[in-house]
């Protein structure tokens, strides 16, 4: 199984966290290292454009969206929750290729702690989704050959 991780630098640490959870679970999965393609955005809001193009690169057999939402004063948390969601939501509709929902949508930071560190790290949860979701995918669809390279490029050496 090939994991895409996308993960956002806004809220830098906690999803940090996150994803640390993700990739010792993708391991606990026995997902090796090598099968791990890991990149950036700036925040959520980028996350499901960033999932299609790598969902369309053929490369990878799911991927976890990661990132971190705290409410702040403004209507912009409740706007950008809903359309990363529904945009992480479609990039798996429409590609067919498992897009796991991996951004905390707190109201505090004490709530992303309490989500993100020690026994309660969603990012365990997310990894183990993404691994079950690839190989169900697999499943339905039937295994295709593997491409050689991961990531955004192509798969051509």
């Amino acid at each position: 199984v090939r994991v895409g991780i996308i993960r956002t630098r806004w809220n830098d640490e906690h999803v940090t966290n996150l994803v640390n959870g993700a990739r010792s679970a993708l391991k606990e999965c026995n997902v090796k290292e090598e099968n791990i393609f890991e990149t950036e955005v700036p925040g959520s809001f980028e996350l499901p454009l960033a999932a299609r193009f790598l969902a369309l690169s053929g490369t990878v057999d799911a991927i976890i969206c990661a990132g971190v939402l705290i409410k702040g004063d403004t209507m912009h948390f409740e706007y950008i929750c809903d359309a990363t969601c529904k945009g992480i939501m479609n990039v798996g509709l429409q590609t067919s290729v498992p897009c796991v929902l991996g951004v905390l949508t707190c109201l505090t930071e004490e709530q992303v702690i309490a989500r993100s560190t020690g026994d309660h790290n969603h990012g365990v949860d997310w990894g183990k989704t993404a691994v079950e979701m690839a190989l169900l995918r697999n499943e339905a669809m039937g295994a295709k050959a593997k491409k050689e390279k991961m990531g955004f490029g192509s798969a051509e050496p």
